[in-house]
């Protein structure tokens, strides 16, 4: 009797009016929540299956495990769980099915690029002579299936919003180990993120200013960053010690996954996506529609003539710069980054979010000025030098200090006062503005470890 039971499997639509029963399913996992502890001793994750009769929106399933290594730790989302005497519950009029460590059994199998029937890995499961049948039963009907929850569900990386979470669909484009136990994703969609007002003391030290990534130093290789998209911003996701095992295999470069309830940090004025105990990896085709949007209208963007301006500045950035060279097209920050030659003149729309030294008596020394601006956009951030007579032309020649001052401030975004003189450095919104930028380098013998940035051709209005 439990043989024939075993192989009793429902279709989801029937298991989900069998509440309170013991039911026998077999279904494909399209997302896959992280594990946490519970209230008492166990641990706790969660998996949402569907199958040919309910492919939306899928049902949960729940596991509560004495240890945590217990827990399903599917390979790729799109793999096939068969899943033996789970209770079928309801919670919030919503219907899941619930493992019981107990009684209730599991087994993993590699998804429709399976090419065998054995399990990489179970729980209190003996294989039977029969199951292969419903593998390559299910492994069929997942060739022509897409997952398609329409684009109301989704969120741009330019709708983030900090301290909020939100549910992003990204491209994964690097994977990489920051510090000991610490690993960060390189994730994409073709959007900006929004601009973040500054909040940090600008008067700090060299050494202490905004860092230019999150990632700690060296930062990531040239030839990396040649291998990213030009255009967008590119979001680094935070992945802890904790959800190492359950979420690093499942980032492969290329892919496009969606993070359900991520939380939205901004650290350094940069942003950052964090994994909480509630985040959600949602499987997702190539082929999806919303994927298939994206990529649209990323191709459509970087075809226009404007198109490598920053989203934020439209209609058109402040006027407090004038530039000499009209006739350049405007590119991104990361198009600097990865151009092919070392020395090149650019044209870019950009913020200036720090500067050293901060106060305008400092900017000169000896009559020759000497100012190291950070500026960003929403593809990088970069350091870039004013020297000399390219300063001279950037100040309009050599004004007074409250006119420096005054200049300072309003490119960096200070609020003034009714009297026009900055009242908080330390909270600051900074313009969008055009500036010409050159490449040079310091060294022959290391030509791009040693390039550098400098403003010329650039004026800052009165």
């Amino acid at each position: 009797m439990g043989e024939r039971d075993d192989y009793k499997f429902l279709k989801i639509k029937d298991a989900i009016s069998a509440i309170n029963q013991k039911v026998n399913l077999i279904g494909v996992v399209i997302e896959l929540g992280f594990p946490k502890t519970t209230r008492g001793t166990d641990y706790f994750c969660s998996v949402k299956i569907v199958d040919e009769s309910y492919p939306k929106p899928g049902i949960p399933v729940n596991f509560f495990m004495a240890h945590m290594e217990n827990l399903p730790t599917v390979g790729s989302p799109g793999d096939i769980i068969q899943l033996s005497r789970v209770v079928m519950k309801t919670h919030n009029d919503g219907v899941y099915a619930l493992f019981n460590k107990k009684f209730s059994s599991f087994a993993l199998y590699e998804g429709k690029n399976g090419e065998d029937f054995l399990p990489y890995q179970c729980s209190l499961f003996r294989p039977r002579d029969h199951d292969s049948k419903f593998i390559a039963g299910m492994r069929k009907w997942l060739v022509d299936f897409h997952v398609d929850e329409g684009v109301n569900t989704f969120s741009f990386l330019r709708e983030m919003r900090e301290g909020q979470h939100a549910n992003l669909v990204c491209k994964i484009l690097h994977v990489c180990e920051i510090a000991k136990n610490e690993w960060m994703a390189l994730v994409w969609d073709g959007t900006d993120s929004p601009p973040i007002s500054i909040n940090t003391n600008p008067e700090h030290k060299m050494d202490e200013q905004l860092p230019l990534q999150l990632e700690p130093s060296p930062p990531l290789s040239r030839d990396l960053l040649c291998t990213f998209p030009t255009v967008g911003t590119i979001l680094r996701v935070i992945i802890d010690k904790v959800n190492q095992k359950h979420v690093l295999h499942l980032l492969n470069t290329g892919e496009w996954v969606k993070f359900i309830s991520i939380l939205c940090e901004v650290h350094a004025g940069l942003w950052c996506g964090v994994l909480t105990p509630f985040t959600k990896l949602r499987y997702l085709s190539n082929e999806d529609h919303f994927v298939l949007a994206c990529q649209r209208s990323y191709n459509e963007r970087v075809s226009l003539k404007l198109g490598r301006i920053p989203y934020w500045c439209f209609p058109w950035c402040s006027q407090i710069t004038e530039v000499d060279y009209d006739h350049m097209p405007f590119v991104t920050l990361m198009d600097v980054l990865t151009y092919s030659e070392a020395t090149a003149r650019f044209k870019c729309i950009i913020r200036v979010v720090a500067a050293f030294p901060w106060r305008a008596e400092d900017f000169s020394h000896h009559g020759t000025y000497r100012i190291r601006l950070t500026i960003e956009d929403p593809t990088a951030r970069i350091h870039a030098f004013i020297y000399a007579e390219d300063g001279e032309k950037f100040f309009d020649g050599n004004p007074s200090i409250d006119v420096l001052t005054r200049k300072r401030d309003k490119l960096l975004g200070v609020a003034a006062n009714n009297d026009g003189k900055g009242t908080n450095p330390a909270s600051r919104n900074p313009p969008w503005v055009q500036c010409c930028l050159k490449s040079y380098y310091l060294d022959k013998n290391d030509i791009w470890g040693s390039r550098q940035y400098r403003i010329f051709g650039t004026k800052l209005a009165d």
